[in-house]
């Protein structure tokens, strides 16, 4: 049996299936180094990892969707209602207060990574015999789920998703233990069961396993045992935001042929992979510079400007495309033939 890349061996393995190694190899390795990166907190770190990593990846989703006329058409009303239906929601979340807006999209958004890393293996797994599917869904919920019940039931930690105090906190030391022994016993299995499948079966399905392992090691290490802030945004964002905005241009742009991309077709010519980052940059950078000036002023700001009194309707309507990437994962994913 071949391996089920979903585009090439080489271009799967470097943008997809190593950012997590990578990354967790670099913290490895240079911990001392990092720490003082955390200390020194500059406005270069926040501009490579916020914006041109985790706020770009969102705006990749318009190149599956409201950029491809034929797709914008085929599903008109879901890309018109969406948005609004987000603003609404948002609009009515802060007016219960920020803290409570702030917790609704969290949770949302663990729910939207750790829904990746499932979406990621089950594309990876889409030869395979599905009656054993669910040891798969098993070790890679484990993956993601534990580290979160960590954070959820551990001492403060060092690190926030949003902001802090975002999530509901119920510190128990041994109801922490019972799911940390659940959850290596459940890892033992999955590796003693690959081992001893693929002896039997003679094939061993790499992408699948790397993005499970790689999965493990991520979010384990970014949550559960270091407590550092930017440890855990470099294995949160990376991990998360090269392998999705590679999906995109490697399925959505590089599969398709000129004729279905339309004026999009100029991205599969000479450098249109650095066309099409370069348009997910200026768009980000976008976004995030009217954050800073609107609501943040931590790393930009515009003296003599008070936005203060329209926070409730700037901070809902500035989330709206990231709000709206979340839900929309759901739907344009779903029954998808790679």
């Amino acid at each position: 049996m071949v391996q089920p890349w979903i585009h090439k061996g080489k271009t799967d393995g470097y943008f997809i299936l190593a950012p997590s190694f990578i990354v967790l190899a670099i913290v490895l390795l240079f911990q001392s180094w990092l720490t003082d990166i955390e200390e020194s907190y500059s406005f270069y770190t926040w501009l490579f990892l916020i914006v041109f990593i985790d706020v770009a990846h969102v705006y990749s989703t318009l190149f599956k969707t409201y950029f491809v006329a034929s797709e914008f058409q085929r599903r008109k009303q879901l890309y018109i209602g969406l948005p609004i239906f987000c603003f609404l929601i948002g609009f009515i979340l802060f007016l219960f207060g920020s803290q409570v807006f702030w917790s609704v999209l969290a949770y949302l958004a663990v729910f939207h990574f750790i829904r990746q890393q499932y979406g990621f293996m089950r594309l990876y797994s889409r030869n395979e015999d599905k009656t054993y599917a669910w040891i798969d869904n098993l070790i890679i919920y484990s993956a993601t789920i534990y580290p979160m019940l960590y954070w959820f039931l551990s001492p403060k930690r060092k690190f926030n998703w949003f902001v802090e105090n975002e999530f509901l906190k119920y510190e128990n030391a041994k109801l922490l233990e019972v799911f940390k022994w659940i959850y290596f016993a459940i890892v033992v299995f999955y590796l003693v069961r690959t081992v001893y499948n693929s002896i039997k079966s003679n094939y061993f399905n790499v992408p699948k396993n790397a993005i499970i392992i790689g999965t493990l090691l991520s979010w384990y290490f970014g949550i559960v045992y270091f407590n550092n802030d930017l440890v855990f945004t470099l294995l949160n964002v990376v991990s998360h935001g090269i392998p999705y905005m590679a999906l995109i241009y490697l399925n959505e742009i590089e599969k398709k042929s000129e004729e279905d991309l339309g004026f999009l077709s100029l991205l599969k010519q000479h450098k249109g992979v650095l066309i099409f980052i370069s348009i997910l940059l200026i768009i980000a950078f976008s976004e995030e510079f009217l954050w800073e000036i609107l609501v943040w002023n931590e790393q930009i700001s515009i003296a003599n400007f008070d936005f203060s009194n329209w926070q409730f309707i700037l901070v809902p309507l500035l989330t709206v495309p990231q709000f709206t990437h979340y839900l929309l994962d759901g739907f344009i994913w779903k029954s998808k033939k790679i």
